[in-house]
């Protein structure tokens, strides 16, 4: 067997360079990958007609492209194809509980994503980023349920942005001021998990009586989706 290739590193530009909390920040391309992996909501931040806006959406990634998509009547997806755009993900891990308050924190994986997106116009492409969007939050769905219509798909307006200038930091691990005089202090220190799990599956009160949910959607219920 051939041996595994090492991860390449991030790039670094003026954006992305890390600056603060050095040690947090990461140059590995797995950690970035796996970030976007554990999710499929983002926020872009871009400017519209001088008011900055930051926008919650569902996004997909190839592992080299991100999508991420709206209405065409969006004003910020609109904007956002002629400027440049910060798409961030964050995933929160836990409270980290210090003795004191000033050194109390969070655990946490963050990703941010530079570019100028490009709005997707091939028809194949544009296909293949809603299947990625889709299969982000939910694997197995795009050839389940009905894919858009000609109709559907001319009022949706898909963006791409690539994953080459990307910022990533990742926090883990207890307080750090176990070994400061506050470690004296008769107070507890720790860390406070956070976990997210699906819950029971709730069919739609109008569903067909007799339709089941598939195999890909029942596996999720209850499990845990961090």
């Amino acid at each position: 067997m051939s041996p595994a290739l090492p991860s390449r590193p991030l790039p670094e530009s003026e954006r992305t360079r890390h600056r603060r909390l050095r040690e947090q920040g990461s140059l590995e391309r797995a950690d970035l990958d796996a970030i976007l992996a554990a999710g499929f909501i983002c926020h872009l931040g871009v400017t519209v007609e001088g008011t900055m806006m930051v926008v919650p959406t569902v996004y997909g990634s190839d592992g080299a492209t991100l999508y991420f998509h709206g209405s065409v009547a969006s004003r910020s997806l609109v904007a956002s194809p002629e400027a440049a755009v910060c798409v961030t993900v964050t995933h929160v891990d836990g409270l980290v509980l210090a003795r004191s308050v000033f050194e109390h924190g969070v655990n946490y994986r963050s990703a941010m994503v530079f570019g100028i997106p490009r709005l997707v116009t091939d028809p194949d492409e544009k296909t293949e980023g809603l299947r990625c969007l889709t299969e982000q939050a939910t694997p197995g769905q795009w050839d389940y349920a009905r894919r858009p219509s000609r109709k559907e798909l001319a009022a949706t307006a898909l963006l791409a942005l690539s994953l080459d200038e990307a910022s990533v930091k990742i926090r883990t691990g207890p307080p750090d001021d176990g070994e400061s005089p506050d470690a004296e202090l008769d107070v507890w220190a720790g860390t406070l998990p956070l976990r997210t799990t699906w819950g029971t599956l709730e069919p739609d009160p109008l569903l067909t009586p007799g339709i089941t949910a598939p195999p890909h959607i029942a596996d999720r219920a209850g499990t845990d989706a961090t």
